[in-house]
């Protein structure tokens, strides 16, 4: 078996850990199979007050179960998922915390997250505020950073290598875990424990995404119908949080400790749109970029794809967009593709939406399925092309797929997967 593709090692995925409103990686991959839907009215929190009341809920977590009580409450929720997350596809990928340190310095981390625990900052502001400007929790400030789910990770299981934290709002997972495919590409590592979190699904997130009209706020009383990705009637994206981790080795290193491999990373690219902070380019021009550079890196022909894990959002401009862009880049082929939205069953966890969609799409490869689009009843005449209404299906042969991520401030990522060696 070549250990290299065009000149430098190969990567593999050999771990999943999910913490998402469908459960962990198998129970997410088995909900996302039937068509399940995880959005439900939230419950962590009072939500009387806010428009809408739905969301993609990690629900039945309690951190204790990965991290000592004591360190846990000083902690973000961000950080509780990533710990749990990356624990789960460090014990999926054969591994432990003794393997982990023994290989320390080989082992790097890159998680991103756009918000971090921002919750911790709101919450210590508000009662700094309002207790008479009283000192206030030295920790508080620091474990709300972007990095700080990287660096628990890191620490708890004592990988020291490179490490880094991509926080480039909802495209920092895809970016992330193609950031982390070069430095094992590049040598710096044999593995890096990899994904994106997002866990900020608080009533003041809610409240601003509604203001700026971006939410699906009509469902209150019907949420698994709420994210309705391509569909005429899709009326915004569902807010969610969540945590994807996948573990990645240079196919070497799996070889030489027999783990299992899901799927390999062949390319990835990002582009910037450089036009709006919240709006999309309508003509897709970034999205196209990203597409293209991730084909050219992957070195794998348009004609070659065969699925695209969508971004996906099911609002009104992102899913016109998206379709636009894809027919661009593919030309005819575009109409030959099987496209599906994760988000139509978890809704959108920002930075976790993207690794999140990594592991479907190795699981894609792994069990030659492709999950469904739910919720897709109306073809709209913007959006033309194959979305798999509703039904899993059937893709034995599936060789090459692709995942987009495109996010606020003209952020776009892309990465390109094949079948196990």
């Amino acid at each position: 078996m070549e250990l290299l593709r065009n000149g430098r090692p190969r990567v593999v995925i050999t771990g999943l850990g999910a913490m998402t409103a469908l459960g962990s990686a198998k129970s997410l991959w088995e909900g996302l199979k039937a068509g399940k839907s995880g959005i439900r009215r939230i419950e962590t929190i009072p939500i009387d007050h806010v428009p809408v009341q739905i969301g993609g809920e990690v629900r039945d977590f309690d951190p204790t179960d990965y991290i000592d009580r004591k360190e846990a409450r000083r902690m973000g929720r961000a950080s509780h998922l990533a710990v749990a997350a990356a624990s789960m596809a460090i014990e999926d990928a054969g591994l432990n915390s003794e393997k982990i340190e023994a290989e320390g310095e080989r082992v790097g981390v890159v998680i991103g997250s756009s918000l971090g625990a921002h919750e911790m900052a709101e919450q210590s502001t508000y009662k700094y505020k309002t207790s008479g400007y009283i000192k206030p929790n030295p920790l508080s400030l620091i474990n709300s950073l972007p990095n700080m789910p990287a660096h628990y990770v890191s620490k708890f299981f004592r990988a020291l290598g490179p490490l880094n934290a991509p926080s480039t709002a909802c495209a920092a997972g895809t970016q992330s875990v193609g950031e982390a495919s070069e430095l094992v590409r590049n040598g710096r590592s044999d593995m890096v424990i990899t994904g994106g979190v997002e866990a900020v699904l608080q009533d003041y997130a809610i409240a601003g995404f509604d203001a700026m009209q971006a939410l699906a706020n009509e469902y209150n009383d019907n949420p698994s119908a709420a994210s309705r990705p391509f569909d005429a009637n899709r009326s915004g994206f569902v807010f969610s949080e969540g945590c994807g981790i996948v573990i990645i080795e240079s196919l070497a290193h799996a070889l030489k400790r027999g783990a299992r491999i899901y799927a390999e990373i062949l390319g990835h690219a990002s582009s910037s749109d450089a036009y709006h902070i919240a709006a999309l380019d309508p003509e897709g021009r970034g999205a196209i970029r990203s597409m293209r550079w991730a084909l050219d890196d992957a070195h794998v022909n348009t004609e070659d794809i065969q699925y695209i894990n969508a971004h996906g959002t099911s609002t009104k401009a992102n899913d016109a967009m998206e379709t636009l862009a894809i027919k661009q880049v593919f030309g005819e082929q575009a109409y030959n593709l099987a496209i599906s939205s994760t988000k139509s069953m978890m809704g959108h966890a920002l930075a976790g939406s993207g690794a999140i969609e990594i592991i479907a799409c190795a699981m894609t490869l792994f069990d030659q399925i492709i999950h469904p689009t739910i919720n897709y009843e109306t073809p709209d005449p913007e959006c033309d092309l194959d979305y798999v209404p509703n039904v899993a299906r059937d893709a034995q042969g599936l060789r090459y797929v692709l995942s987009n991520s495109f996010g606020l401030g003209g952020q776009n990522a892309t990465i390109v997967l094949g079948a196990r060696p």
